[in-house]
């Protein structure tokens, strides 16, 4: 090699490295920019209605904290497609971009639900019964084939145990009359036509209390 390639493979060297090096750090900060972006994203956009740490003091809105990563994905998809139909959701997942979705999911996934109440301590009873149980007489299926006992959900089994109760109601009605069609296999849509009244606010007074200290 002579002077002038030498020249040349020096000056090229830490060039080189710098891109390398550059490259190196946009890859460690992506992570935490998402992360970041997803909280700011929490505190402008979702906290009106879900609290910045996704647990709504609100009983009509959910609970989003601690939700399965994988189910908060869905439920933004499906709202974004209009899968999910919502007068409240429509104009918020409008202004998210597809990119936003997956850091959001992480983001509330990651914190914890807070304990919620039966405010009906009579109906707790019954609640528990079609919760663990079901009823055999009218075909409902016990809720803890998809969200466990203490209601913590599986993948895309959503957790439920603490959720509001006024909220969980008026979903189990919603899908019962087929305003909400976005369950897998149609699952809650038959499941929640097999129950009554009594029994959709029982067990939505039940999972309410569920996690409670």
């Amino acid at each position: 090699m002579n002077k002038v390639d030498r020249d040349r493979s020096h000056k090229a060297g830490p060039g080189r490295a710098v891109v390398v090096i550059a490259a190196v750090l946009a890859a460690m900060l992506a992570g935490p920019a998402a992360a970041e972006d997803a909280k700011t994203i929490a505190a402008t956009v979702c906290v009106a209605c879900h609290a910045g740490d996704g647990n709504s003091v609100i009983p009509m809105f959910p609970k989003i904290a601690g939700l399965q990563e994988e189910y908060i994905v869905k439920q933004l998809k499906d709202f974004m497609s209009g899968r999910r139909k919502s007068d409240i959701m429509a104009p918020v997942v409008a202004a998210l971009k597809a990119e936003d979705v997956a850091p959001l999911a992480t983001y509330f996934s990651s914190q914890k639900m807070k304990a919620g109440e039966a405010e009906d301590k009579k109906a707790v009873a019954l609640g528990k019964l079609i919760f663990h149980d079901g009823n055999e007489e009218t075909g409902v299926p016990a809720c803890v084939g998809c969200h466990q006992p203490e209601g913590v959900g599986h993948v895309i089994y959503p957790r439920i145990g603490g959720q509001h109760a006024t909220y969980v109601a008026q979903q189990l009605k919603n899908f019962a009359a087929g305003e909400r069609n976005n369950d897998v296999s149609r699952y809650m849509r038959v499941t929640a036509k097999r129950l009554s009244e009594e029994e959709i606010n029982a067990v939505a007074q039940y999972i309410a209390g569920l996690g409670a200290k």
